[in-house]
């Protein structure tokens, strides 16, 4: 084994700390979005309710005769 260089960083990593570090009010923007669209809160019975509804799968859909069956 080589030695890892973990101090990398790609170019768009360095692209995206330069313009959040010229406009702050960006991470104020993408914290709004992501709570707009990812942090919801879950109701544990309506997922219990989702699992309860889910049909089995069958084996393999792809299969040749999959469909002259």
């Amino acid at each position: 084994m080589g030695i890892v260089d973990s101090t990398y960083e790609s170019e768009h990593t360095k692209w995206m700390r330069e313009m959040l570090a010229q406009h702050p009010e960006w991470v104020e923007e993408q914290q709004k979005g992501r709570a707009l669209w990812w942090d919801k809160k879950q109701e544990p019975e309506l997922c219990q309710g989702f699992e309860r509804s889910r049909e089995a799968q069958k084996p393999y859909p792809y299969d040749v005769n999959f469909f002259g069956a």
